[in-house]
């Protein structure tokens, strides 16, 4: 009887079991991949800036004091290129900079004004800066040069002489680029500039003058090329 039972069951099953057969087999499809943005920052790049800047030392005649008198604001613009390598977080690059600057000390005494002030400065330098998508962190150095004026005036100026003056800059800054090709940044430098002569006409051999120079800045560059690419 067991044995019935069994067949008969097998029997009923099998025109079950041979539709389960020819339904097509399911397939399962992967989820697709998400995608995100990935700022790059390769290309030309021109900006304005401007900032504030300080010395705190100078150079006379070989001699270093401290000061706090010489200071002021300044306004210019910047060329560059970046080049950062697919997939990496480095980029390189050079950095061209110049300002008109109002960062002076002056003091009248005895009805004549004596002024010092550094009319215009810039700098070539080399950044190297580590990306985090859209914010870039980095660290910038090379040359500096400063045309810097001494003068005495009265009623009409008595004495007046400009110098070029060469020396180096360090510092660093976050640029972060809120669109395709616009970036802000915010940056720090320091700058000191080797002595130069000046008196020349009434000192033999003149009198040796150097400063250094703080700065702080903003600025805003727009970079031509360094499209999005798409990272998953």
């Amino acid at each position: 009887m067991k044995k019935f039972l069994l067949a008969a069951g097998l029997i009923a099953l099998g025109p079950a079991s041979a539709m389960a057969a020819d339904l097509p087999a399911r397939t399962y499809s992967k989820a697709p991949a998400i995608v995100s943005p990935a700022y790059n920052w390769t290309g030309f790049y021109v900006g304005v800036m401007g900032g504030y800047g300080w010395s705190d030392s100078i150079n006379v005649a070989g001699f270093t004091a401290g000061t706090n008198d010489i200071k002021g604001g300044f306004v210019g613009g910047t060329i560059g290129y970046n080049w950062q390598g697919a997939g990496s977080p480095f980029v390189v690059g050079i950095e061209v900079d110049g300002a008109w600057s109002d960062i002076n000390f002056s003091e009248t005494l005895l009805g004549e004004t004596f002024e010092e002030r550094i009319r215009s400065f810039g700098s070539v330098t080399g950044r190297l800066g580590y990306a985090v998508d859209a914010a870039l962190f980095y660290v910038k150095g090379g040359y500096a040069w400063a045309n810097n004026r001494l003068s005495v005036t009265d009623v009409g100026t008595l004495f007046s002489e400009s110098r070029f003056h060469s020396g180096w800059t360090i510092g660093g800054g976050l640029e972060y680029g809120f669109a395709q090709n616009w970036s802000a940044k915010a940056e720090y430098m320091f700058a000191s500039y080797a002595n130069e002569d000046y008196l020349t006409a009434f000192v033999p051999g003149g009198i040796g003058f150097g400063f250094d120079v703080h700065t702080v800045k903003g600025g805003i560059n727009y970079r031509f090329g360094g499209p999005v690419a798409a990272r998953y």
